[in-house]
């Protein structure tokens, strides 16, 4: 009587650790996909609208920022400078080595985009929280590149242009 007990532990303990060496594998194969190649991202908050507005549902793909290939105009996903537990989502408008010139209804003042540092702002200029406020953020808070609006149906595809004309002089053309 003995004997078919082990039996049947040492059957329900292989199929056990089976099924925690699967779990492990796709974890791992998981977790690479979406450190390396993309994710889905649900977006909340006014700043990107008309754009991107709350509860749409966009791929951000990884491989632009590991190979460095982030532009002007490209809506991204980054780490907040103020909240790290926090990512936001905003258009690329300078690079480094850009001058941007921001407005307000009082003045203008222009900004260089130190190396290794981008500026977005959001395309909702009167409601967003951008680099206007926290100034150039690290190329390396970066997350990835906004490619496709997937959610909702009717409004699934590549992204628009930016709705709005900023003044960014390019290290290239100021010389």
């Amino acid at each position: 009587m003995f004997f078919p007990q082990v039996k049947m532990f040492r059957g329900l303990l292989g199929k056990t650790l089976g099924f925690v060496g699967y779990t492990i594998q796709y974890g791992c194969i998981a977790h690479c996909a979406f450190e390396y190649i993309g994710e889905f991202v649900v977006c909340s908050g006014p700043s990107m609208e008309p754009t991107i507005v709350s509860h749409d549902i966009v791929f951000s793909e990884r491989m632009s920022r590991h190979l460095c290939k982030i532009q002007k105009g490209d809506i991204v996903i980054a780490k907040s400078p103020y909240d790290p537990t926090m990512n936001i989502c905003k258009r690329v408008i300078g690079l480094e080595g850009d001058r941007v010139s921001t407005r307000s209804d009082i003045f203008s003042s222009h900004t260089y985009v130190p190396k290794g540092h981008v500026w977005l702002e959001g395309d909702n200029l009167r409601n967003s929280t951008d680099s206007r406020s926290y100034g150039p953020i690290p190329y390396g808070l970066i997350r990835g590149r906004v490619c496709l609006k997937l959610w909702p149906a009717h409004t699934f595809g590549t992204l628009g242009e930016n709705p709005n004309k900023q003044n960014v002089k390019s290290h290239k053309e100021s010389d």
